[in-house]
């Protein structure tokens, strides 16, 4: 047992003592609960929900929140009462995450009562560091003051007008990528003077792509350049990275066999890890999207995405009554994974620790 995981552990047993004995008794339920972000349905939870009995048993350690999660009236307390049902249910304390990049994708939207925040488009076009640094400290306010403590953002993929799923929906800063670098860097820094935590996105690069992932299968082969992992190694560098989702994107460049990113250890560890030196969390981006539910069986996906590397799967929750996606199947399929071997149990150890690095920061 390393310095760091005893550390982790110690600060479990003093911080966490209700669960001190279950994380013995059970702690390989408990490493892959942290191991697994879901999203679920409703501006109210009930206590028969699977997400939040998942979340009460230690199988689930983040959520997700969407637009559908935000009501209509008295918002900000809904979501807050809302938050505080989860967080009183989990054993380790959640990542409570969204994306709210600004823009078009913006969860907590003005006519709902909160700032209107521009997109990075218009960020990068007014080039200026201090209004950069103002609307991403209004997000991260925002944030900060409901109990969210995770945003997937920002954006660090490059700007092409062509790109369906980003540069024709005004996500990028610039198609320059030390500019992209730039503002990404002070938009981290603003989240980070607030306790709010980043996730770059989307590794290693989908600004090019010509087809949305979301829908099915992408192949940025012919169109991705080597420069689109410039403003990572610049974040990573600066110890501005604190965790990194990937993009379901096929890259023939980086991995001949045409696995997506998510699923390609040459592109998770090879690439993300090895060359570029990244040490903080990886987050898959969701596992129900197309690129990945429509092309491979749900168990050969979360192995190959775990055998690459990834740390922490999503799932959006974006398809009612599926079964094979309830919270409870997915944890079982993992822990099976890693009771017949095919996953190790050092690399759930080594997911497990990065994880709650970040969470204790």
């Amino acid at each position: 047992m390393n310095a760091l995981f005893s550390a982790t552990v110690a600060f479990l047993l003093f911080a966490l003592q209700p669960v001190a004995a279950r994380a013995q008794d059970d702690s390989l339920d408990i490493k892959l609960g942290q191991l697994i972000i879901f999203g679920f349905y409703g501006t109210r939870i009930q206590t028969s929900d699977p997400v939040y009995r998942a979340v009460k048993e230690g199988k689930v350690g983040s959520i997700l929140l969407y637009g559908r999660n935000i009501a209509r009236r008295n918002a900000a307390d809904s979501l807050d009462i809302l938050i505080r049902t989860f967080q009183e249910a989990a054993p380790i304390p959640l990542f409570v995450s969204i994306d709210q990049e600004g823009g078009k994708v913006n969860r907590l939207r003005p006519e709902l009562g909160f700032p209107p925040m521009p997109s990075a488009e218009y960020l990068g076009r007014v080039n200026q560091s201090d209004t950069t640094a103002f609307y991403a400290g209004v997000i991260a306010q925002t944030l900060q003051q409901l109990g969210i403590n995770l945003n997937y953002a920002p954006v660090v993929d490059v700007k092409n007008p062509l790109c369906p799923v980003l540069g024709a929906r005004e996500r990028c800063f610039s198609a320059d990528p030390e500019q992209i670098a730039f503002h990404a860097g002070i938009v981290v820094d603003e989240h980070h003077r607030r306790g709010v935590k980043t996730v770059l996105k989307h590794f290693p690069g989908h600004g090019n792509s010509l087809t949305d992932s979301h829908l099915g299968l992408t192949d940025v082969s012919r169109t991705w350049q080597r420069i689109e992992l410039l403003p990572y190694l610049r974040l990573i560098r600066n110890n501005q990275a604190d965790a990194i989702m990937t993009a379901h994107i096929v890259n023939t460049q980086l991995d001949e066999s045409r696995l997506p990113a998510t699923l390609s250890r040459r592109i998770m560890t090879g690439l993300l890890r090895d060359s570029l030196g990244f040490r903080g969390v990886i987050f898959s981006d969701d596992m129900q999207m197309k690129a990945i539910s429509e092309q491979y069986k749900l168990e050969d996906a979360i192995f190959k995405a775990m055998d690459a590397g990834v740390d922490v799967l999503m799932f959006s929750n974006n398809i009612p009554g599926v079964a094979d996606y309830a919270p409870a199947n997915i944890h079982a399929i993992m822990k099976r994974l890693v009771l017949s071997g095919r996953i190790s149990r050092e690399q759930v150890d080594a997911s497990f620790r990065r994880v709650m690095t970040l969470k204790q920061r």
